[in-house]
């Protein structure tokens, strides 16, 4: 299975958001799409193109476009996952020992980055305005347990402010200075930083022959990469969008924390683009109502296959198994944006090209998390239906999907971005 694969590769390539962009626009350069700064005027009408803000991509294909009011189909995704980050203030020393100060981003389940081997990823921020992605992918950091004879109770999960310290030398230095010499810049000209931990095992297969792709950040890069393969396969090398549509790719930062930043889904990130490039096309106001009106968002995050050791957790009546398809979302208190027309269309793509669909419902009884989904749909009113790919143990350090569901993913998607209206 080739693209459970090529996952691997693009999750082990993409430790950070701003990595996952990096690797998103390289592979949109490699295939003929062009970047574009948003400061600039925006590119002539009838092009491929992408714009980049901070860990969130938007690229585009209008090579089909018969006129500015022509609807988009959007497949969007997150860049973003759960894990411990660095404080601004990090460095400490403890008996000896130097101490990294981390705190959680999200909702991670805190015991599997306990005892375990961490590097570091993200982005700093230069005296002279540069930005430099780093990426430590070795085992520096490790955040301790508290043996079992200090501790009988075994009270659960960690404190969040108090047992999440990695330690990581024993030469008094601080962490920005060893990091600077490894990365080619002088630490007092770091005046800003956005750095994570990030599990340095690589990615892989597992399971009899190999039928589990194990990796972090599944939650949501696999959706990532299955987005980006279907956008490039359905525009450079397949048979084109459809004409009379655009077809669209975002991959939205800042999910795992409710999207409320100047690129999360709750920005006028995607709005925004989606204007300009009905303007570009000779459109006026009037044009991006009516391409809004006529354009469908297929909302792609991660979705719960049912425990085999839990199985009481979830709804027994949407039991969802590994390996048997993509999954519709719907929840009627509106946690998931789907609702009958959307999934109508979801549900018609996969069966175009003969991949299994299944459908989740969340227990009514236990709070339902949430996705990009609802909140794009509100910030921009594009019709969207919500869907993922099953998953064990989402919000661990290392997550747990069938590699036959990645081949699942991305022909699902492929084809909805060259289902006809």
């Amino acid at each position: 299975m080739p693209a459970a694969d090529d996952l691997c590769r693009f999750v082990d390539a993409s430790p950070s958001p701003f990595h996952a962009v990096a690797t998103a626009a390289a592979a949109l350069d490699a295939a003929g799409w062009s970047r574009a700064d948003e400061r600039d005027a925006w590119p002539a009408s009838g092009g491929r193109g992408y714009v980049v803000r901070g860990g969130s991509l938007v690229a585009w294909d209008d090579t089909a476009a018969t006129g500015p009011a022509d609807p988009f189909r959007i497949v969007g995704a997150h860049t973003d996952s759960p894990n411990l980050r660095l404080k601004q203030h990090h460095d400490r020393r403890f008996e000896g020992t130097d101490v990294l100060a981390l705190e959680p981003y999200g909702g991670p389940l805190l015991t599997t980055w306990l005892d375990r081997d961490l590097g570091v990823a993200g982005r700093v921020v230069l005296r002279d305005g540069s930005e430099r992605l780093v990426h430590v992918d070795e085992p520096v950091l490790r955040v301790p347990n508290l043996a079992i004879h200090l501790d009988r109770d075994a009270a659960g999960a960690p404190d969040r402010q108090r047992h999440l310290d990695a330690v990581w030398s024993q030469r008094g230095r601080p962490f920005l200075a060893w990091l600077g010499e490894r990365e080619g810049f002088a630490a007092e000209d770091v005046l800003g930083h956005e750095l994570m931990t990030t599990d340095v095992v690589p990615s892989g297969r597992v399971g009899a022959d190999g039928w589990l792709v194990a990796a972090p950040r599944l939650d949501n890069q696999a959706t990532c990469f299955a987005g980006l393969e279907a956008f490039l396969t359905s525009g450079a090398s397949g048979s084109g969008p459809v004409p009379g549509q655009r077809s669209v790719l975002v991959l939205f930062d800042h999910e795992e924390v409710g999207s409320s930043s100047e690129r999360g889904a709750a920005s006028d990130l995607l709005l925004t683009v989606l204007e300009r490039i009905v303007l570009a096309a000779g459109g006026a106001r009037d044009d991006l109502h009516r391409a809004v009106a006529g354009s469908i968002c297929a909302s792609g995050d991660m979705a719960h296959a049912t425990h085999p050791n839990h199985a009481e957790r979830h709804e027994p009546l949407h039991h969802v198994v590994l390996g048997g398809g993509p999954v519709l979302k719907v929840n009627q208190n509106l946690r998931y944006a789907t609702d009958a027309a959307g999934a109508a269309v979801f549900a018609r793509a996969c069966e175009s090209v003969g991949v299994p669909l299944q459908r989740y419902v969340h227990r009514a009884d236990l709070p339902c998390g949430s996705t990009i989904g609802p909140i794009s749909a509100a910030r921009t009113g594009i019709s969207t239906v919500d869907f993922g790919a099953p998953q064990l143990a989402m919000h661990s350090a290392r997550e747990t999907m069938a590699a036959a569901d990645v081949e699942h993913y991305v022909k699902a998607l492929t084809a909805f971005f060259e289902l006809a209206d």
